[in-house]
């Protein structure tokens, strides 16, 4: 691998006293306005400016900012909202009100909620003036928040887009538009019978999912009777289930956007699953790498031409945006299988967007808001997707998704700071500067630390410590986990002391500390 020229001396880390950082409000004279382009945005050149001019507020509202790392940059008048300040008050662009009483949060979408009625939030948002809203999650609540402050949802309609997150209703769509899924079956199972019967032409070895879920929370695996019994509760209380055949696989995810001209594809990254070093989840999402000759090229023009025709299949739908399909390669005879649609933007988008050719061209999210924009724009997308497809274009990054694994819950009396962290010959890692993204890691021997959680959070099973993003591959050719990535793994984790909840005679309940997934 490459390595950084010369040593840097391990800085302290501490943490800055602040309850967030943001940009300040603008005077009353500072109102904004809409600039209109006198004519229709004409090719990337135009895109580009137009957003660099932008006078519209944009804002991205999440748990953290981690999704759309870096797109201020590209978006004047672009903030992020958050509950969780991974940056000790350091982002220039991201606003985290101070802490509130509200109940216990047990989705993305609640967390947004409370952001959205927290009187700081919607004082600053009236003052700008109106604006446009993105989020990684979002309910009618949501919908009906922004629109008493203002700001218009740049997303399909949340009923559009819980429809098509549906697992059932993806295989659906898929079908429809000639995408093939895993040999499958939908329908009630209430009984370990009723799924044999169900599932009487995929074989013995079964893989069973709900209609929503994530990191492998819904994804059951069952061959016989035993494993059956551990997961018949979750099985028989959903209305419908997807029974597969289960076949040996390698995943891989691609995200997309629908537009008025046709569906912009990107790149097929490889996905990291259900590393114990990673995730307690078996078959749940820890991470993606992107690089060239990802699988082969009968691979990846496989993928996108499916991604191309399920997102023209959505466009029927209403759908117009952002979106993610995972696939499923078998390994036994290379077919490309449909997994699931993520409508929306998602953990694998901040790898997508901070690509060598987005920043030739211009980020996907780019293309996304364009349509909730008011200006009209020309766009060759063949062209945009020849080059896109073109392993010459693609730079090679990975990331490591890193939850705490441990069965047991504590309290963090000390975490690592996001920034610049450096990998040492034997193993130890130091951190370096602060940086709010990736773009000045420029050997493998260094990587981009976004931490998640932070002193006094809690550590529960599942719960996400942080990211890790780094030039190169963390994966061998086979697949498995190469040293390199043990060793960050090992080092982030290692930063991390904790203690047990004081005053807690047991350990309290993983939704009452934020049981759920937040990228």
């Amino acid at each position: 691998m490459t390595r950084a020229p010369s040593k840097v001396i391990m800085k302290s880390g501490r943490s800055i006293a602040t309850t967030g950082g943001g940009p300040g409000r603008p005077l009353a004279s500072d109102q904004a306005t809409t600039v209109r382009p006198h004519g229709p945005l004409r090719g990337l050149s135009d895109i580009r400016r137009f957003f660099y001019r932008n006078e519209t507020p944009i804002y991205f509202i999440s748990a953290t900012n981690f999704n759309l790392l870096g797109m201020d940059e590209w978006i004047r008048h672009f903030t992020f909202i958050n509950h969780i300040d991974c940056f000790d008050g350091q982002h220039p662009n991201v606003v985290v009100p101070k802490e509130a009483a509200h109940e216990p949060f047990t989705s993305i979408e609640d967390i947004n909620n409370y952001l959205l009625s927290h009187k700081e939030v919607v004082d600053f948002v009236r003052t700008r003036g109106p604006g446009k809203a993105v989020f990684l999650m979002f309910d009618a609540e949501t919908e009906r928040l922004c629109s008493d402050i203002g700001l218009e949802v740049a997303f399909p309609p949340a009923s559009l887009r819980q429809q098509v997150d549906d697992k059932m209703e993806t295989t659906r769509i898929g079908n429809r538009a000639g995408v093939p899924s895993v040999p499958n079956a939908l329908g009630r199972v209430d009984s370990y019978d009723g799924l044999r019967r169900l599932a009487r032409e995929l074989g013995e070895d079964l893989v069973v999912q709900t209609a929503f879920g994530d990191s492998g929370h819904t994804t059951f695996f069952i061959s016989n009777e035993a494993d059956w019994k551990k997961y018949a509760e979750e099985i028989t209380n959903a209305p419908e289930v997807k029974v597969m055949k289960r076949i040996r696989c390698r995943g891989s995810a691609l995200e997309a956007c629908v537009t008025r001209h046709g569906t912009i594809v990107g790149p097929l990254m490889t996905e990291l699953v259900g590393f114990p070093e990673l995730t307690p989840y078996r078959g749940g999402w820890c991470g993606n790498e992107v690089f060239g000759d990802t699988f082969t090229r009968e691979i990846r023009d496989s993928a996108r031409r499916s991604a191309f025709a399920f997102g023209e299949e959505l466009k029927k739908m209403g759908y117009r945006g952002y979106f993610e399909l995972d696939f499923l390669t078998d390994l036994d005879n290379n077919e490309v299988y449909l997994g699931e649609c993520n409508p929306r933007i998602t953990g694998a988008s901040s790898m997508t967007n901070l690509a060598s050719f987005c920043h030739a061209d211009a980020p996907l999210f780019l293309f996304h808001l364009l349509e909730w924009m008011d200006v009209d724009f020309d766009l060759d997308v063949e062209g945009l997707n020849a080059r896109w497809a073109d392993p010459a274009n693609i730079d090679t990054w990975s990331q490591l998704v890193i939850k705490h694994t441990d069965d047991a819950v504590d309290r963090i009396e000390s975490a690592p700071p996001s920034g610049i962290w450096e990998l040492a010959d034997d193993g130890s890692i130091s951190y370096v500067r602060m940086q709010t993204h990736r773009r000045t890691v420029q050997f493998e021997n260094r990587a981009f630390y976004l931490r998640i959680a932070g002193n006094g959070d809690y550590r529960y099973e599942g719960a996400d410590l942080g990211i890790l993003v780094s030039p190169g591959r963390f994966m061998d050719d086979d697949f498995r986990l190469d040293d390199r990535a043990k060793a960050w793994i090992a080092g982030i984790r290692g930063q991390y002391r904790g203690a047990p909840p004081v005053g807690a005679s047991s350990a309290p309940d993983p939704a009452e500390v934020g049981g759920f997934k937040l990228l």
